[in-house]
């Protein structure tokens, strides 16, 4: 008796049409495609990422360098107690006929007769460069820098001395005026340098100005950096680059003032002045 075939037959369960084309691959196959995958999200969620800092830095880095600008407090703190001997700095203020308004201003030049470019005031960012202007206008007639400054930025001064040095020039700071926080470094360019025996050059840290971001690992680095390029700075000037180890001991808003014998054992004064008061 013939069997009658069944009008409705059971078809076969149909593939995945995903599965059956990934069976097309072997493994080995697989496994690059998704590193691939993995890989180029990885490059997207960067891409993002750097598209946004770019947005808020106004660039990959932000403006200058891309480390933070170092400066020195411009004014007249308290002699300290404090540095690695243990001894109380000197304390010259009773001594100091500056006015402190003039030196919280903008550092302004002035010749003066004999050859003498007075540089009064505070470094402020942008010094170097309008004491540049200066020299390339009158310069020819300029033999000594006289400094009458509590400091600034110190890029500026170490950018002042350089060209002090460029042009050997002598420096010197009188009887009663200031040459604290970075204006050292502008002192240190001098061919020869003098000081009064009543002037009052002072030291201390440097520091990040106010608002600055930086990560404090970032921080530590461009600390050390900046460090390193002082203590270069003072070498290639001729001075004992031991002179800023006052300035490491002292914090910001303090000063230490160098002694007559701390002045000569670093080699910062190498001379008389040429006038002992204004």
């Amino acid at each position: 008796m013939s069997k009658i075939p069944d009008p409705h037959p059971e078809e076969p369960p149909r593939r995945n049409a995903l599965l059956s084309y990934f069976e097309r691959f072997d493994d080995g196959e697989l496994m690059r495609w998704s590193f691939r995958g993995l890989l180029v999200g990885a490059i997207a969620v960067l891409a993002i990422d750097l598209y946004e800092m770019v947005d808020r830095n106004g660039g990959i880095w932000p403006s200058g360098t891309g480390a933070t600008e170092a400066v020195t407090a411009p004014v007249l703190p308290p002699a300290v107690e404090t540095g690695s001997s243990g001894l109380p700095s000197a304390d010259p203020r009773e001594h100091l006929t500056t006015d402190d308004g003039l030196l919280r201003g903008q550092i302004r030049f002035e010749l003066l007769p004999g050859g003498i470019l007075l540089a009064e005031g505070s470094i402020e960012q942008g010094a170097a460069a309008r004491f540049r202007a200066e020299v390339e206008a009158r310069g020819e007639y300029v033999s000594t820098v006289r400094l009458n400054s509590p400091g600034g930025s110190l890029e500026d001064a170490m950018a002042m001395a350089r060209l002090v040095r460029e042009r050997e020039y002598r420096t010197e700071v009188l009887d009663g005026a200031l040459c604290a926080s970075s204006c050292p470094l502008v002192f240190a360019g001098g061919v020869t340098r003098a000081a009064g025996e009543k002037a009052a050059i002072g030291l201390h840290q440097f520091y990040a100005p106010s608002g600055s971001s930086t990560a404090p690992a970032q921080a530590m680095s461009d600390a050390q950096i900046t460090t390193a390029r002082i203590s270069r700075h003072l070498g290639d000037m001729g001075v004992d680059a031991a002179v800023w180890l006052h300035a490491l001991d002292t914090p910001p808003r303090q000063l230490y003032y160098l002694t007559r014998e701390e002045m000569a054992r670093y080699r910062l004064v190498t001379s008389a002045p040429s006038i002992a008061s204004r």
